[in-house]
């Protein structure tokens, strides 16, 4: 079954604008099959194929003659040398459009060879997950005994919602051991594979929560620093997502550490041992819930808001709030999430404190108060806050 893509009609602009476009994402969120899909009558040429990666990086000249646009390039970070002479390519023509479209899962090793050798000459997009709207069409409902659980731990890899049959722990268990073997190896000279898996698990365990790279080293039993390098490499496969904090002023931060999520709640919950029939009653479920607001706020704004900023706020007054969306004419959003399905009234409270705050930091000329959980439709209490549905996120943040 074919999932269609939210991001499908954004691609195809870009592709009518530049040259070339890059399209990044962790492995597995369907980059490939969604490009040949879109660009059919494009060559297709993969780097996963070390043959063809090492004739991409060694004879750039002689790889661009075999393989001529228009063409799609898979994995193109396994060949970082052929940015340079994807300029010259395309500089002999510029005024034809989406003649290279490139993917990779490496986001920084891209962006830089981007901003080094093709700065304006191609269009930067991720590829994440599937969104929730996404998986209803796939074919998931709200309703039902263990639709919820089912819901995170699945995850939003579509191969999973494609063909439901597959097995998600194995399903997982494969993925961890690709990734292990093809991206780390690329990117960091790890020793012990083993060691590496164990710091998964306990970034797992304190997903949601502010970053501490020292308690992560020590209960790994490696340095701080070897701890920043792996944090970093899974940020740059796509793995993690660091949130950072809101600032009052430029340079000034509330709180300095960013907190720590997974970019995807299906391999956040293989990672603790969680099972739809688990999930409601472990310890862990309240991260597990803020990590999968996370991703669906993080989603719907690089889709259709990608200059909104996203944060979360904490302060030495201990007045926190899980997330804060600044929009369009300082109106900000003040967002918890919380797993009950009926939030009390009371856990406005603190958001209320956050807002005062914010209002007086930033001269905020709107503010609105959302406790986003499991309700089955968003409620509106009165003009400046919000019980919002989990499943009805987008909806609610379309409106201005």
């Amino acid at each position: 079954m074919w999932i269609e893509r939210e991001i499908s009609n954004k691609i195809l602009e870009l592709s009518g604008s530049f040259p070339a476009l890059i399209l990044t994402g962790a492995r597995q969120t369907g980059k490939t099959s969604l490009l040949r899909r879109l660009f059919p009558d494009h060559r297709y040429v993969g780097l996963d194929l070390r043959v063809l990666a090492e004739q991409a990086e060694d004879s750039p000249d002689s790889f661009l003659r075999d393989h001529p646009p228009p063409v799609v390039i898979d994995e193109v970070q396994y060949a970082p040398g052929l940015f340079r002479h994807l300029k010259v390519a395309i500089d002999r023509d510029r005024q034809k459009k989406g003649q290279f479209i490139l993917t990779g899962s490496q986001k920084f090793t891209l962006m830089k060879e981007v901003s080094d050798s093709l700065a304006g000459r191609c269009a930067l997009l991720s590829l994440p997950g599937l969104s929730l709207r996404e998986r209803k069409v796939a074919g998931w409902q709200a309703t039902g005994t263990g639709s919820l659980g089912n819901l995170l731990v699945r995850g939003g890899f579509p191969e999973l919602w494609a063909e439901p049959a597959i097995p998600v722990r194995e399903y997982y268990q494969a993925y961890l051991a690709t990734y292990l073997e093809r991206d780390l190896r690329q990117v960091l000279n790890v020793g012990s594979l083993r060691d590496f898996e164990r710091f998964l698990r306990a970034c797992a365990a304190r997903s949601s929560q502010l970053l501490n790279k020292s308690d992560l080293a020590r209960d790994v039993g490696i340095s701080q620093t070897t701890a920043g390098e792996w944090i970093s490499a899974l940020e740059a496969s796509n793995q993690l997502t660091l949130l950072e904090p809101f600032f009052a002023n430029v340079g000034k931060r509330l709180v300095k550490s960013p907190k720590l999520y997974f970019n995807d709640t299906g391999l956040l919950c293989f990672l603790l041992g969680l099972s739809p029939e688990s999930i409601g009653s472990s310890a862990l479920t309240g991260a597990v819930w803020e990590n999968f607001v996370l991703v669906e706020l993080a989603t719907w704004l690089a889709l259709y808001h990608p200059e909104w900023s996203l944060w979360f706020y904490r302060d030495q007054q201990n007045r926190e709030a899980d997330f804060l969306v600044q929009g369009p004419f300082q109106h900000v959003r003040i967002i918890d999430a919380k797993w009950a399905e009926m939030p009390k009234a009371e856990s406005f409270k603190p958001l209320e404190q956050v807002a005062a705050s914010v209002a007086r930091a930033r001269g905020v000329e709107k503010v609105e108060l959302a406790l986003v959980s499991r309700i089955d439709a968003t409620r509106r209490l009165g003009e400046d806050r919000a019980l919002v549905s989990a499943f009805d996120l987008a909806a609610y943040l379309g409106q201005s």
